[in-house]
């Protein structure tokens, strides 16, 4: 370890690559690498397609872009590309559980990476609540459940606490998932896409087409809140439509492409990340974003934009052109495919936790390994807890615009640390390298930057008032506790003797 002083100290590059070495493992316990390339896009794809296909393109057609959605979905695609590039370079040199947070802390300092790994916090745990509650509008479709309690009209979205509270039982007793069974909801998420684009293209309505971006009209936002950041600094009229809708538009529905970078997350646990985890990283992208954009054509082709559902688009956009039958087996796959999204939000969020409590920064207590189902536990079950209340009373608009904006920062955070890798560590064996570096790295954290000021006032607030209570928790508890801050490391986290 190195620069052990100051808030900008870094961790060793080395020391975090060989932590996980036989001989540096901590009684704690290790994770085991078992996964290759294929498994990495199969858990990839597996946790990207989910609500941003299945709700949020409904949502935001309707209320912002309209026919339009399909070029937010490539504009939002090509910078999580750039974004992807980045993560491939350090995930491929610095294969780690903690992604981005460890990334940080070798680049940019123990600040930076603890604001990245409070900032992932609330991405897994506004991620796994957005989700809960596009599960819950599903179910409501399918089963025509009361609304009182299920999908986005619902005061207290039950749906979406019951799925959320079952599914983090689930992640924190340790059940699981097969490969097969995996693999399983991969392929069944990725045969209802290609079913919606060749069913639906067949009740596509040219009409339906135009205008392909409707003219920009007045929000009304209240107290100006809801308008864009940009529009706000530079005195233009909020708008939805038109062309800052389809940004607007595009900084949402960024959220689609949040899971890709769970891929980056498990490069301890990948057999030979310094190939797999590129192609892991932009397998999963482009073949997401091929069916994104699919998708978006035909269902704003099959209905006006204005008539989509915002709770259940897809489901019930086949009810709408007659075929209720498509429209339920629709609403199947996405309550399917949705589920393995949740679990998978809530045992990545057990991976940030983990990294933060071995390197000091949270309470080892919290990061503490269950004896029995070897799982982070503690912080799991908290977790839970946050998604379950998040997911019973937040709209699921102002979800996904929260996940967005973390999601965009870490992201912009990345590609600033590879060009200074590049600079502080020119001799690291880079197994993938990003091509033109320093220009596209720098390019990527400019767009994401650019679609951060695309998203309303409110959610800067709430990004900011977070951001501010976790460096209050750093200042008066990590910086004193951290391991790289003392001369004697800290134990990991180990397996606890508590009953439970």
């Amino acid at each position: 370890m190195k620069g052990k002083n100051g808030v900008f100290r870094t961790k060793d590059v080395e020391t975090v690559i060989h932590q996980n070495d036989d001989g540096n493992v901590t009684e704690g316990g290790r994770l085991r690498k078992a996964l290759r390339a294929r498994d990495l896009i199969g858990f990839g794809v597996g946790m990207v397609i989910g609500t941003g296909i299945f709700t949020l393109t409904g949502l935001q057609a309707k209320n912002s872009a309209g026919p339009a959605i399909m070029i937010s979905f490539v504009v939002a695609g090509v910078i999580a590309l750039f974004a992807a590039f980045c993560y491939a370079e350090l995930s491929s040199a610095v294969p780690t559980a903690g992604s981005s947070y460890t990334y940080a802390y070798t680049t940019l300092g123990e600040i930076i990476a603890w604001i990245i790994g409070w900032d992932l916090i609330l991405e897994f745990a506004l991620g796994a609540a957005v989700v809960s509650r596009g599960w819950s509008g599903y179910l409501q479709e399918a089963l025509h459940l009361p609304t009182e309690f299920f999908g986005e009209s619902s005061s207290v979205n039950l749906g979406a606490v019951a799925i959320a509270l079952v599914l983090g039982i689930v992640a924190t007793v340790g059940i699981k998932e097969s490969g097969w069974v995996t693999n399983a909801l991969v392929l069944l998420k990725v045969s209802i896409c290609v079913f919606i684009i060749v069913v639906g293209v067949f009740f596509i309505k040219a009409a339906n087409y135009s205008p392909f971006i409707p003219p920009a009209e007045p929000t009304g936002g209240e107290g100006g809140l809801r308008q864009p950041l940009w529009q706000w600094a530079t005195g233009v009229d909020a708008t939805a439509f038109g062309v800052a809708g389809v940004l607007f538009a595009a900084a949402v529905v960024f959220f689609s492409y949040s899971g890709f970078e769970i891929v980056a997350n498990l490069g301890e646990e990948t057999r030979n990340p310094a190939r797999d985890m590129t192609r892991g990283l932009l397998g999963t992208l482009v073949l997401c974003t091929v069916l994104y954009v699919g998708v978006c054509f035909v269902l704003v082709g099959m209905v006006n934009y204005a008539d989509l559902s915002e709770g259940a688009p897809l489901s019930d956009a086949f009810n709408q052109v007659g075929l209720s039958w498509a429209g339920v087996l629709v609403g199947i796959a996405a309550i399917c495919g949705l589920t393995s999204v949740i679990l998978v939000d809530i045992v990545g969020m057990s991976r940030i936790g983990f990294a933060l409590s071995r390197d000091g920064l949270i309470p080892h207590s919290l990061g503490r390994i269950h004896p029995r189902w070897n799982t982070p536990y503690r912080i799991t079950m908290l977790t839970t807890a946050v998604v379950v209340l998040l997911a019973a009373f937040v709209p699921l608009s102002a979800l996904a615009e929260m996940v967005s904006i973390g999601t965009l920062f870490a992201f912009l955070v990345v590609s600033v640390a590879v060009p200074i890798l590049r600079r502080t560590r020119p001799e690291m064996k880079r197994p993938f390298r990003v091509p033109w570096s320093p220009f596209l790295p720098i390019v990527s954290a400019v767009c994401c930057a650019g679609l951060m000021a695309n998203l309303a006032i409110e959610t800067w607030l709430r990004f900011v008032v977070w951001l501010a209570l976790g460096l209050a928790v750093y200042v008066f508890y990590g910086r004193s506790h951290s391991v790289l801050g003392k001369s004697t490391p800290a134990p990991a986290p180990t397996p606890s003797s508590d009953p439970v």
